[in-house]
């Protein structure tokens, strides 16, 4: 059923639709009752698998389309602001995050935001179950900065941020302005 109102949609509009940028999940199979039986629904994900051709800081990577994505909720030291020097724990931030996806296909997940002011894609990254931006954090190579409408892992990463700084790892046994 689907699939025929796509290609409905597609004869229609003329217009064609990248089949890679989303993916189709259905609901479980349908549940019959008596007579009655309810016709499965199907949702488009906000998950997307790509590679990672380049890492750029601790919380920006480039992918093979070629488009950067910054990652949701976080913030590494700077790496590469020409007004500021290079922050304490950047180059660690940056290693790290290299270590973890650089040449690796991902998974993106979108929240709210489709792209920052910088023209950057705004996602939740995954390697297998981990979900890097949390890791990132929890380990200490990053901060947390989250800002609405994207909050969705809000909770989790403020949490992962008071283990690390209660752990002292990372940026917090490293960079004393960081301490409180």
């Amino acid at each position: 059923m689907a699939i025929l109102f796509i290609l409905f949609q597609l004869i229609l509009n003329r217009k064609s639709i990248d089949f890679k940028s989303f993916f189709v999940s259905p609901t479980p199979s349908p549940t019959c009752t008596g007579q009655a039986c309810l016709t499965p629904t199907i949702t488009l994900s906000t998950k997307q698998l790509i590679r990672v051709v380049r890492v750029i800081d601790g919380d920006t990577i480039e992918i093979e389309d070629g488009q950067k994505v910054r990652y949701i909720g976080i913030n590494s030291p700077e790496l590469h602001d020409p007004r500021r020097p290079v922050g304490c724990f950047a180059k660690q931030s940056y290693e790290e995050n290299k270590k973890l996806v650089e040449g690796k296909t991902i998974t993106m997940e979108r929240d709210i935001s489709e792209t920052d002011k910088y023209k950057r894609l705004l996602r939740y990254v995954w390697i297998g179950d981990v979900l890097v931006n949390d890791y990132l954090v929890r380990q200490g190579f990053a901060l947390t900065s989250t800002f609405p409408p994207d909050v969705k892992y809000e909770t989790q990463f403020l949490e992962a941020e008071t283990e690390a700084r209660e752990n002292n790892r990372g940026l917090w046994f490293s960079c004393p302005s960081k301490q409180k």
